[in-house]
């Protein structure tokens, strides 16, 4: 499934929980898919825990 599809899919469950739901649902879909997003992420190993933990000094010598 590409990135467009599931983007697709993620408007049209926000669009259907701000809906019949209102504003409160829409943020909570929000944020539950936010999270799901990480945790995601996690999974596949394109983050580690330390990444969130860094000072902003070492994300600066990181880049150099």
């Amino acid at each position: 499934m590409n990135v467009a599809v599931v983007g697709m899919i993620a408007g049209m469950a926000l669009g259907f929980a701000g809906f019949f739901g209102g504003f409160g649902a829409f943020l909570l879909v929000a944020a539950l898919g936010a999270v799901g997003f990480v945790v995601g992420r996690f999974a596949e190993g394109d983050l580690e825990p330390g990444d969130f933990f860094r000072s902003r000094d070492d994300r600066r010598d990181r880049r150099r």
